[in-house]
């Protein structure tokens, strides 16, 4: 399969270039849960594309993923612990 190259359509400005590399890295990211890099890239497209709405639904997006992920270690982290510790008071 070809792989699309975003320089390819050279009818595009540089800021609809840039826009399209920083949503396109923020999807990459979205792909391997790299939440709060995908959230910096939307926010630097949107430096391209002021109040453009596809970003800030993304960030937005990103923000509760952020905050989903930061609850679970908040719960798992202790148990955790708890059992590193049961391991070095009993072994």
């Amino acid at each position: 399969m070809a792989q699309h190259d975003l320089y390819d359509d050279h009818s595009l400005t540089h800021e609809e270039l840039k826009y399209r590399e920083h949503t396109e890295r923020a999807a990459h990211f979205i792909k391997i849960d790299l939440f709060r890099s995908a959230r910096e890239e939307f926010k630097a497209a949107l430096g391209y594309k002021p109040g453009d709405e596809k970003c800030l639904l993304g960030i937005t997006s990103m923000n509760a993923n952020i905050q989903r992920d930061k609850k679970t270690v908040l719960v798992v982290a202790p148990i955790v612990i708890a059992i590193i510790a049961a391991i070095a008071i009993f072994a």
